[in-house]
């Protein structure tokens, strides 16, 4: 049984708290929230005594953005499993220092990028595998959604890591290494930003070239909303993916194969979340040899470092 505590307890807190009741191995042990919020009969903990709870083999950090180094550092001290919600870091520098400590302690580290874990995704990957549309020519991903301005807020505040890159660019870049044969080589061109009055990026474009071979075009955005959809353009046809990012447990990609159309259904038995604990809790104590579907300290850093990359004038 993997117990687990969890900091914050935002909207993704809650989601984890509900979510880890449909994972038979997996169980809740305690929670801290400094905005004093409870759940159901937990009592409301410090963050040091989730932390240095002896009970809690794991951890899952759902605090705001600039927190998230600090708290890891914390509990690699304590020698916690961690599933930190993205973005893991502020900074690329933190971040690799993070992992010359992960790797000494030998603690197990992921970001929650929670998609990766959905069979949705491994579906993506085995027609991309069985060669169902060809070579990829070139991809389009994006997010975005219209949230009111409100300075101090989470989303439009700099100094909490606010801004639509640092919220939601995680997704088509993360999209983007899937497909890569060297993620760690993936270059940002033509990038367009705008920003708000408070001074974070509101909605960005940019392109990804990937594997020198095709681009992935990506959009993200806090103040419009966008069709939340990714196309995969092959050599022999097309996969669009309806819903990436938030797949259900009865999911559809419409895929286009060598002039035959067909939509492609998936079935998931948990829910996005509850995959994710699945799978991460299986990972952290070495039951499954899925470590694709997971995303480690170097996809993380990979991911840091183009996120830098798109917000560099």
């Amino acid at each position: 049984m993997n117990n687990w505590g969890i900091l914050g307890l935002g909207r993704m807190g809650l989601n984890f708290a509900e979510s880890i009741n449909e994972v038979t191995d997996s169980k809740l042990i305690s929670i801290a929230s400094k905005s004093g919020k409870e759940y159901k009969s937990f009592e409301n903990k410090s963050y040091d005594e989730v932390i240095n709870n002896k009970n809690i083999q794991s951890v899952y950090i759902s605090s705001l953005n600039n927190t998230h180094i600090e708290l890891i550092n914390k509990l690699i001290d304590s020698n916690k499993n961690i599933l930190c919600e993205k973005p893991a870091s502020m900074s690329s520098n933190e971040l690799l220092e993070v992992k010359k400590k992960i790797i000494q302690k030998n603690v197990k580290f992921y970001e929650a990028i929670s998609y990766y874990s959905h069979p949705q995704t491994i579906e993506i990957l085995n027609l991309i595998k069985n060669d169902e549309i060809g070579q990829i020519r070139k991809i389009e991903s994006n997010f975005g959604f219209k949230a009111k301005f409100k300075p101090d807020s989470r989303l439009y505040n700099k100094k909490l890591g606010g801004g639509a890159i640092f919220d939601l660019g995680c997704y088509p870049i993360s999209f983007a290494m899937l497909f890569s044969k060297n993620p760690s080589d993936i270059k940002i061109q033509n990038k367009k930003l705008e920003f708000a009055s408070s001074e974070v990026d509101d909605d960005a474009k940019a392109k990804l070239i990937c594997d020198e071979t095709y681009e992935c075009e990506i959009h993200v955005s806090i103040k419009n909303n966008l069709n939340n959809i990714c196309k995969i353009h092959g050599s022999k046809g097309y996969i669009n993916v309806l819903n990436p990012w938030l797949p259900n447990k009865n999911s559809q990609i419409e895929v286009f194969s060598n002039k035959h159309f067909y939509i492609k259904s998936i079935k998931s038995n948990l829910s996005i979340y509850a995959n994710q604990i699945k799978n991460v809790s299986e990972a952290f104590f070495e039951k499954s040899d899925k470590k694709f579907n997971l995303f480690d300290i170097n996809k993380s850093l990979i991911n840091m470092n183009l996120i830098e990359s798109w917000l560099k004038n």
